[in-house]
């Protein structure tokens, strides 16, 4: 699966895109989870689990460059079909006779991770989907009628009288005939007049390797059901493992055009047109061509995208997200908008669509795909997968359902709900995913863009760091770099960051420092010298600090689940990080010693740095702002091998 490899194409295939819409009746569906039966075994031996494995992953690939349908056979001895002993695994898959490509790719994608959720332990396995089903057992059923287990779902909408019943069947059983007899395809559909201005659309279909005679056989079968489970909707559809049958009030398929006289005259009609649109577009991008700086020619190939990060179509996005509209939206990014979705399965997801006008051009959206990718921590939010169809960029993430830190620490009410216990909580799992990033990782990450609304909390409230932007290479033993753009957000940036552009770990651990001080206090750093205290918050925490006076920073909202050693402890090593000279600063891997320790005697900071562009109390962020984002202003990010 390759995006355009060549740029001058982009006139003919915009061109051809509007063609391929005009003659098209009804876009793919998204696939609506249906159902799933596992037979688990305590006694399925490893190699099994192996091979299980490796069928799942053939799926996952071979699935996007068939017609919709395969099987094989995954043994660990090479054994064929006719392996028996026992740790062969038979696997096959089909998706509905319309749904290829990207979107019998992606369902199926969808059930192989679902699979392995349910079945983990399963020596047999079925999942269906609406638009597709993945099946595995370590018996043999190529080409054999499977009838068991069935399963059937029914809408809300009754049939107007018990006659119906009988016309339904005999709408089918025509079906029936035309799949297996007339067309001998393994499948058909049909719209059916049914009267009083109404349609009601069939489909059956079968495995695609089974003859005619057995697709008849089980299509009857699931035939024989519908009295018994369904007669009395309009709505319904019956499934075995080697056949289904549907029908609805809604059209649920896409059929193409069976006139040819008709598709002809919408060809030539098309091509005459929109052949003049191309030659005019294709001119005009020629002359633009030359303008255009050369790094965007790179090739964006999913395949090389793919690793370990699934692509989404994106149809599936754009259904998600209701076609991004302004209710989906959570916010709008320095790269921009970040909206909330929710996927056919029922699960929450945050989408980044990143703006034409970001600046973030094909080579630096690829490089973060394939690093934020491997980044695995249960403190740094998650990236799921990746689109880049229709010349969109779009990054999907966990959606974080109580939003970000700053959404509570500074609301009057909501930052009662934060206990002392839980903001100690909190200020550990943020020093974990910095440890991550900046010395478990594969690559030393520097954020540089830490902050409240950077922090995301989950459904239990555990912090996880989001936004890790556009991540760039550094020659080995790089320690330190400099750059002439500034990203970031004042109030949060080390000085050395904000004046010179230089940064490095240390510049990560001054923002820590500020996050902590306001964690404690509930009050920004910007805008806190135009309190009644007259000075920024760091000098302000210093002062006190020496005066001997810690508890008086602390938050009113503490006052009843504080424990002072606790409290001190953490202003002294937020004072430590904030230090002028980052040399004094102590790195992440001490800061996260010292909050676990007891023992370890901490240094006496000196000197804070002086707040770094002071603004108002509704600060302006070279990030961008948020309201209640899942994934919130971009960031760039910088990664420097060991």
């Amino acid at each position: 699966m390759r995006m355009e490899t060549k740029n001058f194409m982009t006139p003919l295939r915009i061109s051809l895109c509007f063609i391929l819409l005009f003659l098209t009746t009804t876009s793919a569906q998204a696939p609506v989870y249906s159902y799933n039966s596992c037979m688990n075994s305590t006694s399925i031996s490893p190699t099994y689990k192996t091979n299980v494995k490796s069928l799942l992953s053939w799926i996952t690939n071979d699935s996007s460059i068939s017609k919709g349908f395969n099987y094989t056979t995954i043994s660990s001895n090479n054994g064929g079909d006719n392996d028996g002993y026992g740790d062969a695994v038979y696997g096959l898959y089909s998706c509905r006779y319309d749904i290829t490509g990207y979107f019998c790719q992606f369902c199926l994608t969808t059930a192989v991770n679902e699979i392995s959720r349910l079945c983990p332990d399963s020596v047999t396995a079925i999942l269906w989907y609406d638009v597709c089903i993945l099946r595995y057992s370590n018996q043999s059923f190529h080409g054999k009628v499977s009838l068991s287990p069935t399963w059937n779902v029914t809408g809300p909408r009754k049939i107007k009288n018990s006659t119906e019943t009988k016309r339904i069947e005999d709408a089918m059983e025509g079906l029936i005939t035309k799949a297996t007899i007339e067309t001998k395809q393994f499948w058909a559909v049909e719209e059916f007049d049914w009267g009083d201005n109404e349609t009601l659309y069939g489909w059956v279909q079968c495995d695609r390797d089974l003859p005619s005679d057995e697709c008849r056989k089980c299509l009857n079968a699931m035939l024989e059901i519908f009295p018994q489970c369904c007669g009395t909707k309009v709505q319904w559809a019956v499934f075995a493992p080697t056949c289904g049958m549907r029908m609805d009030d809604e059209k649920f398929y896409q059929k193409s055009d069976d006139n040819g006289t008709s598709t002809s005259r919408k060809l030539i009609i098309s091509f005459s047109v929109l052949g003049s649109v191309a030659l005019l577009c294709f001119s005009v991008y020629c002359f633009l061509y030359r303008k255009r700086v050369r790094k965007d020619e790179m090739m964006l190939d999913e395949e090389t995208l793919n690793g370990d990060l699934p692509t989404i179509p994106l149809i599936t996005i754009l259904n998600s997200t209701n076609n991004f509209s302004k209710a989906s939206k959570l916010g709008e990014g320095g790269f921009g908008p970040v909206y909330k979705g929710i996927l056919p399965d029922g699960r929450q997801i945050a989408v980044k669509r990143l703006s034409q006008f970001s600046g973030q051009g094909s080579e630096e959206f690829r490089n973060e795909v394939m690093f934020i990718a491997k980044l695995q921590h249960r403190n740094l939010v998650r990236l799921l997968a990746c689109c880049l169809q229709e010349k969109e960029k779009i990054l999907v993430y966990e959606y974080m359902s109580n939003a970000s830190l700053d959404s509570h620490l500074f609301d009057d009410e909501k930052k009662k709900q934060l206990d002392w216990k839980l903001r100690l909580r909190i200020i550990h799992g943020i020093a974990r995913g910095i440890l991550y990033l900046h010395e478990d990782s594969r690559l030393r990450v520097i954020h540089r863009d830490l902050k409240p609304s950077n922090v995301l909390l989950d459904d239990e409230m555990n912090a996880k760091i989001s936004d890790f932007g556009l991540a760039r290479a550094f020659e080995i033993g790089q320690n330190q770099a400099n750059t002439k753009r500034v990203m970031g957000t004042y109030g949060y940036m080390a000085p050395e960051y904000a004046m010179e552009g230089l940064f490095s770990v240390k510049s990560d651990v001054f923002s820590f420092g500020v996050l902590v001080l306001e964690i404690i206090t509930g009050n920004k750093n910007s805008g806190f010298h135009l309190l009644e205290h007259g000075q920024s918050l760091l000098l302000y925490a210093w002062n006190i600090w020496c005066a001997g006076k810690c508890l008086e920073l602390m938050d009113l909202a503490l006052v009843k689940s504080f424990i002072a050693s606790e409290v001190e402890k953490c202003i002294h090593i937020a004072l430590l990080c904030v230090q002028q000279d980052e040399a004094d600063r102590p790195t992440i891997s001490t800061v996260v010693l010292m909050l676990g320790s007891d023992t370890i005697p901490l240094p006496k900071p000196n000197h804070p740095a002086f707040s770094v562009g002071r603004m108002t109390l509704n600060e302006a962020s070279t990030s961008g702002s948020s309201k209640n984002l899942s994934i919130n202003d971009v960031t760039v990010s910088t990664m420097l091998p060991r």
